[in-house]
């Protein structure tokens, strides 16, 4: 993508000269757009100036895709559809000049975007597997950044907007938007109460719908705290009763083997403990007349006091060993209860005691938690006045404004050649919702004598054309963002009505930069820049090439609009004489 190959992920401004194009009064913020890999374009590069840029071209020769590919550096849908047959992937550049756009820096301070000498570039890759990148200044960010911020960038009318003005619940939003910041004030206090309104009514539904489940939940956990204290499991407690269970199925055959030990070591005639003795006494005897036999002595002595204490030990475990009657079965019964709390509530002591806790704890909250039924009717009760109040105000300020946004767009319908047109703009109300109490309908009627008509059920679409654009026009320099690109506005008009219609767009440049695709050569006269789509074939492929035009280059597109696949000196000379009576530039000042 050469422009910003040069400039690298951040580039800047490339200068007028590179692209050729006309630099007008009005500001510039789409300054750059580069494309390559996507769909039918191999690689292209267009530099927008200020004021008005018309795109031209045969039908199919792609310039609806220069729309697209627009709409995706602004953070629209990805599709691998739009790579290229045979490429990895497909890259939208897009570089602006957002110095003088204050929302828009804003915007950029708040999701961590920096802004160097107020330029802002734009890379969208889109892979042939269908993964979407996005990076702002070379920084790698997400569509919704994007997306926030290409919203405050431009306006894509394509063709499909033309259905949104006829859907009565879009419609709003342009009474909205003419009316500006005012309203949009208006609209946010009205969705943030409605939606802090809405959070009360839901925690009180929630409260009434859920008391019987919080009863049953609370009787659950009292169960569960009552079960584990009541059985109070202690450290360790599952394993030595498990011992002890064995020691008790056993008891008779250990107390035998006990009670014979015992005899052998201290108890019975010649035990080991006797003869042991015995040994001592006589080594004793004899150490007075051999010094040598002290070692063994020591040693036997050691073994005496050792068979003394084991003796006794021996004797405490047969007492031990003197079981009451059931301790067998109390034993087992205990550990079938540490064994019941392990199963339900966790493989150990600890976990049993982690989940008592838990459960103490939310039981607390279900017995203290929340408020009352009674607080939360009335926090609804103040937050629905308060609703109303915003949504009243939202009212009063649509309906003290529709009229006359309603005769400013039939003044441009009727510069429009709708000479006898007349639109206006009915408010009804509706449920209090998010964008207020509203319910916002167009009326339209084309021609005298006819009743007004909800505009979808009688305009045309060159009728929808120009309804679209006389909004457009209204609501100039008044809201909306700094760039309008508008794809086939001049759908179903021709003759009169198109030369007006080029005329209102290049008043909407004088407020916005404007780039239109167009069929109609009066429209693409009147522009301050021209670019010509066309397809061809290049080694057995087709591309799509865009190339900026000069003034003979201009006169023999606009000629090619005129006159159709033959053009003759008739529609040269016709060409000439639009280009050369277009007030905004005489000829000879557009350079490459």
């Amino acid at each position: 993508m050469q422009p910003f190959e040069r400039y690298g992920s951040a580039p800047k401004c490339p200068p007028d000269a590179d692209f050729g194009i006309l630099v007008s009064s009005t500001k510039r913020v789409i300054l750059v757009l580069a494309v390559e890999n996507v769909a039918i374009i191999d690689s292209a590069s267009i530099g927008l100036g200020g004021g008005f840029t018309a795109l031209t071209g045969e039908t199919g020769a792609g310039k609806s895709l220069l729309v697209d590919a627009i709409g995706l550096a602004l953070g629209g849908r990805a599709d691998s559809d739009l790579v290229r047959t045979g490429a990895q992937k497909g890259s939208v550049s897009l570089l602006a000049d957002v110095s003088r756009l204050p929302a828009v820096l804003t915007k950029c301070t708040e999701l961590g975007v920096d802004v160097e000498d107020g330029q802002l570039a734009v890379l969208r890759d889109v892979s042939a597997e269908g993964r979407s990148t996005v990076r702002l200044n070379g920084r790698p960010t997400s569509v919704s950044v994007l997306r926030e911020i290409g919203a405050l960038l431009v306006d894509l009318h394509g063709q499909h907007d033309h259905q949104a003005l006829l859907l009565p619940e879009r419609q709003i939003e342009f009474l909205d938007g003419w009316i500006g910041p005012e309203a949009g004030r208006a609209l946010a206090e009205v969705s943030e109460r409605f939606a802090m309104t809405e959070s009360i009514r839901r925690k009180l539904s929630s409260l009434r719908s859920s008391l019987r489940e919080r009863e049953q939940r609370t009787d659950m956990l009292q169960f569960q705290i009552r079960e584990i204290e009541s059985v109070n499991p202690l450290p360790g407690e599952a394993e030595q009763l498990q011992n002890s269970i064995e020691r008790l199925r056993h008891v008779e055959r250990l107390m035998a083997g006990a009670h014979a030990a015992r005899e052998l070591a201290v108890q019975s005639e010649g035990s080991a403990l006797e003869r042991l003795g015995m040994a001592v006494r006589e080594l004793e005897a004899l150490s007075p007349f051999d010094p040598t036999v002290q070692d063994t002595l020591d040693t036997l002595r050691e073994s005496l006091v050792a068979l003394q204490e084991g003796a006794l030990s021996l004797s405490h475990y047969v007492d031990g060993l003197e079981v009451q009657p059931g301790a067998l079965e109390e034993a087992a019964g205990r550990l079938d209860a540490l064994k019941t709390l392990f199963r339900k509530y966790g493989d150990s002591q600890a976990a049993v005691w982690e989940h008592l806790e838990r459960a103490k704890q939310e039981l607390g909250e279900l017995t203290e938690g929340g408020a009352s039924e009674d607080e939360l009717e009335a926090r609804l009760a103040e937050a629905e006045e308060s609703l109303r109040d915003s949504a009243n105000h939202l009212t009063r300020l649509r309906t003290s404004r529709a009229r006359d946004f309603a005769e400013l767009v039939t003044e441009q319908l009727r510069d429009l050649a709708m000479e006898k047109a007349h639109f206006s703009i009915v408010i009804e109300p509706k449920p209090v919702a998010a964008d207020g109490q509203d319910s916002v309908l167009f009326l339209f009627t084309a021609n005298p004598g006819e009743s007004m008509r909800p505009l979808a059920r009688v305009a045309s679409g060159g009728e929808i054309s120009r309804v679209m654009l006389a909004i457009k026009v209204a609501s100039a320099g008044r809201a909306g963002v700094p760039t309008l690109i508008f794809d086939e506005v001049d759908t179903g008009i021709g003759g009169r009505a198109a030369a007006v219609m080029a005329r209102k767009l290049e008043e909407l440049a004088l407020h916005y930069q404007v780039v239109v695709i167009s069929h109609l050569p009066q429209i693409a006269a009147r522009a301050n820049t021209h670019y010509r789509i066309e397809k061809s074939e290049e080694d057995g492929r087709t591309v799509t090439k865009v190339q900026l035009l000069a003034n003979d280059e201009r006169v023999a597109e606009i000629a090619r609009m005129l006159a159709g696949e033959h053009v003759g000196e008739s529609a040269l000379a016709n060409a000439r004489e639009l280009v050369e009576g277009s007030p905004q530039r005489p000829m000879g000042q557009l350079s490459l």
